[in-house]
């Protein structure tokens, strides 16, 4: 049986951003040891509500800590321009109906544009909530009429409920956040792993050798 890494992510999420770097950092590695990746958008905002969790920065501890996580997160990453913009959080609900629709229509471009939208967003401030900003980034990949047929998609019923789905199977899957990884090895067996941390864990369970495969700034430290 073929593995596969199903990833969960949200432009909302900073360590989505992160987890989409690292795969697609290491996607060419991963596709020789037979391993399929999946980008599945979601609406982290719901995988709150439904499962009662609550965003860090609600919780006085975990605020605190917060600073020194994503510090280092930028260090091993290689992103240090990451910050958070004045407007955050933002209601995700456009970036990620649209992202659906990039997906059925443009599936080779979704990471691409992930990628674009998390970086106008985290490094350059732009709110891509709003339908102009959210058109500006896509325009850097897609035609003027491609933008149009993408927003008018992403405000249709059916990429509502695309979003929704895909929230509510990330959920099933034991979501509490973002990113969420379900993976599947070779032998058949299935394991959700969260976070852009837990990835040596991930090779392992899929019985890769690390060594092979990148792991960020740290990578020498590692072997």
């Amino acid at each position: 049986m073929s593995s596969k890494i199903t990833a969960y992510i949200d432009c909302v999420s900073p360590y989505s951003y992160f987890g989409l770097l690292y795969l697609e950092k290491n996607r060419e590695k991963l596709k020789l040891y037979g391993v399929e990746i999946e980008i599945i958008p979601v609406f982290l905002g719901g995988i709150n509500v439904g499962t009662g969790n609550k965003p860090p920065w609600t919780l006085p501890a975990k605020a605190k800590y917060s600073p020194y996580d994503l510090a280092r997160a930028k260090k091993y990453f290689g992103k240090p321009n990451i910050k958070t913009p004045s407007f955050f959080p933002i209601l995700s609900l456009l970036p990620g109906r649209a992202l659906n629709f990039i997906k059925a229509r443009y599936p080779d471009l979704l990471a691409p544009v992930f990628l674009e939208i998390f970086s106008a967003m985290w490094e350059n401030g732009k709110d891509v909530s709003k339908q102009d900003l959210l058109a500006e980034v896509l325009s850097k990949h897609f035609s003027e009429e491609q933008v149009r047929e993408i927003l008018e998609n992403a405000n249709s019923p059916l990429y509502k409920q695309k979003l929704n789905d895909n929230t509510q199977e990330a959920i099933a899957r034991g979501a509490f956040g973002c990113p969420w990884f379900w993976v599947r090895n070779s032998k058949g067996v299935e394991e959700p792993f969260f976070g852009s941390d837990r990835f040596h864990y991930m090779w392992d369970f899929l019985d890769l050798p690390r060594r092979h495969l990148a792991l960020g700034r740290a990578e020498k430290a590692k072997i």
